[in-house]
């Protein structure tokens, strides 16, 4: 598909649209015209209007959400934040992209919200990665407590774990010092908990 104007240094819009398009076309057969015009739109107005209108499709939601996002408006915040709960990887990287670009100051409450919300430890992988990626007050903490819950035997989430354990070592918090440590023994977290701790400053226990 060629590249909608004006997005050519945004890799991740492009790499959004043709993802969007290999979905419609897998479950409807065709793509309808108004989705490349769609990815043409720049105006913040019609963005909105798209977003918020009735009965819209995912996939405009998504495109409006990510342009007015990257463009700074706090209008896309609560789609984005909900596109970053979403089921779908993909999505919540690209929700996630945009969050970081959005920064507006309510996205790390949102991201540590949905991280250390149990009832979707599944999901909580990109939330974890955003948390890190924001450096914000709430990160810590945040990550520190969801690795906690992923340490406890049996645990299913470990990729979740791996996540938080890489995130602590690049914030560099020594409070993440104890549940570092307690994460060495972990046979998939042991490894990666060693170098974050050595990224914290001193030896690991």
């Amino acid at each position: 598909m060629e590249k909608p104007e004006g997005i050519s240094d945004d890799p991740e819009f492009c790499s959004m649209i043709d993802r969007l398009r290999d979905e419609i076309e897998n479950t409807e057969g065709s793509v309808p015209a108004a989705f490349g015009e769609l990815a043409r739109i720049t105006d913040p107005e019609e963005l909105h209007g798209l977003l918020t209108a009735p009965g819209q499709p995912l996939w405009t939601r998504e495109i409006a959400a990510y342009r007015l996002g990257t463009a700074g408006d706090p209008r896309a915040f609560e789609a984005l934040v909900l596109l970053l709960n979403h089921r779908d990887p993909e999505r919540c990287v690209t929700a996630a992209h945009a969050l970081v670009r959005l920064g507006d100051p309510r996205t790390a409450r949102a991201a540590a919200a949905l991280a250390t919300n149990e009832l979707r430890a599944a999901y909580a992988l990109l939330p974890v990665r955003l948390l890190a990626d924001l450096r914000a007050p709430e990160s810590v903490p945040a990550l520190v407590a969801v690795l906690e819950r992923r340490l406890v035997a049996g645990d299913p989430h470990w990729r979740v774990g791996l996540a938080c354990v890489e995130g602590l070592g690049a914030l560099g918090d020594p409070l993440a010092r104890d549940v570092l440590e307690a994460a060495l023994p972990h046979p998939r977290l042991g490894r990666a908990a060693e170098r974050s701790l050595t990224l914290l400053g001193g030896p690991a226990v």
